[in-house]
């Protein structure tokens, strides 16, 4: 579970991306005029883990809330209603439906169980206080990696206006936003009226000269954008210097596999192409079918070789419908787990190996909740002192590490 929030009547849970985050917030707001009271879960099912949480979750919701309305929407609910379609009040809306207010009034209407006097008894989930805005900029993937189900429950790409855009971040800005992340299920794909991904960020640093940080969500490391990105992070330091990488593995073997349009090289040029000014992190799926031990040891050399500060790294999860299903060469899952572990843990000593350099340096954050905050580089800070408001952006004197977080002091 990534994002949970309250508003008014109208309570959510989110799985899985900030995309999907963003979208629930969509859907609240459009609910809050209509529909009087109802949970609203955004499930997840990037791998069988997350649909069977999202699951969970949302019978948990039933049994501790049953006279009122619970739509169930997102990736999880597209691939496998079923699983939904069982539990009482339960109300299932597709993927392509999730922004049409009339699928969430047929579902009520129609449901099987009538809510009269709707009302939620438990729903124990504080609101977080966001400190940076999510705005999409477009939907669904063109492309065809052997493992991913996302592709398939969202359909193909669509790039947004980029007026609408515009206008998102104008209201975030409004509503006291210093930091905004443009998210996507492919954003580095954007293509829109002659306008591609490194585009939009450059008109709206100079539409909005407000604007004080701009971030991107994960991009595909396959895109000549990125070139263009890290060029402007050189030039604009209101683009934040840290990219993450769909990478999923460092082997050209693999890679191809996957049907990934990238090869190592690719990272090469790109950490080349940063010059040391700019981190990355990336996305790692352990145990791809026929992932040797070999062809395994060819990703860890690329990141002794590269350095990404963070990876998110896990198992393959082999989901219905994809070709990845179906490959021979299954990897066990307690070895892709042990790779797993190897490459975190590798991660996690550059990531210290980058924090020791930035001691004794002072550097803006984006102040969160509680007086921790957030650099440029993406990297936690607990600042000491007296407390700063959310949404804050302020210098700060890097003073310690503690763990993964640094301790600091407002300069």
């Amino acid at each position: 579970m990534q994002e949970e929030n309250t508003k008014n009547n109208i309570k959510t849970v989110s799985f899985g991306c900030r995309l999907n985050a963003m979208e629930a917030e969509k859907i609240q707001k459009m609910l809050e005029n209509t529909i009087k009271t109802a949970i609203l879960v955004n499930t997840c099912a990037v791998t069988a883990e997350a649909e069977r949480q999202s699951g969970q979750s949302v019978r948990k919701f039933s049994r501790e809330n049953p006279d009122a309305p619970i739509f169930v929407t997102g990736c999880a609910a597209t691939r496998n209603p079923d699983l939904f379609f069982q539990i009482p009040n339960a109300l299932v809306i597709k993927n392509q439906d999730k922004l049409n207010i009339n699928a969430y009034i047929d579902a009520i209407n129609n449901a099987p169980c009538h809510f009269n006097n709707p009302k939620i008894t438990n729903f124990s989930h504080p609101a977080p206080q966001l400190s940076k805005q999510f705005i999409q900029v477009q939907n669904g993937c063109n492309h065809k990696c052997a493992y991913c189900v996302t592709r398939l429950l969202r359909g193909a790409a669509v790039s947004f206006d980029y007026q609408d855009i515009l206008n998102d971040a104008k209201a975030a800005i409004k509503s006291g936003f210093q930091e905004i992340v443009l998210t996507g299920v492919d954003i580095a794909s954007y293509a829109k009226d002659g306008l591609f991904i490194s585009d939009v960020c450059k008109k709206l640093l100079s539409d909005l000269p407000e604007i004080k940080r701009l971030r991107l969500s994960s991009v595909d490391p396959a895109s000549p954008e990125i070139f263009k990105i890290i060029d402007m992070m050189h030039r604009d330091s209101r683009m934040m210097p840290h990219l993450h990488l769909s990478m999923q593995s460092g082997s050209n073997t693999i890679l191809n596999l996957m049907h990934r349009r990238h090869n190592a090289n690719t990272i090469r040029k790109l950490v080349e192409a940063a010059d040391k000014k700019i981190t990355f992190s990336w996305d790692i799926i352990c145990g791809f079918p026929g992932e040797t031990e070999e062809l395994f040891q060819e990703t860890v050399s690329l990141i002794k070789e590269t350095k990404p500060i963070k990876i998110h790294a896990f198992p393959f999860s082999p989901r219905p419908g994809t070709e990845a299903y179906d490959m021979p060469n299954k990897i066990d899952r307690s070895v892709s787990k042990k790779r797993v572990k190897i490459i975190s843990e590798l991660a996690e000593n550059y990531r210290l190996d980058f924090m020791t350099s930035q001691l004794s340096k002072t550097v803006q954050v984006l102040v969160e909740e509680n007086n921790t905050a957030r650099t440029p580089n993406d990297i936690s800070v607990k600042i000491l002192g007296e407390p700063i408001k959310e949404r804050t952006v302020c210098n700060v004197y890097l003073k310690d590490i503690q763990g993964d977080v640094f301790i600091g002091e407002k300069a």
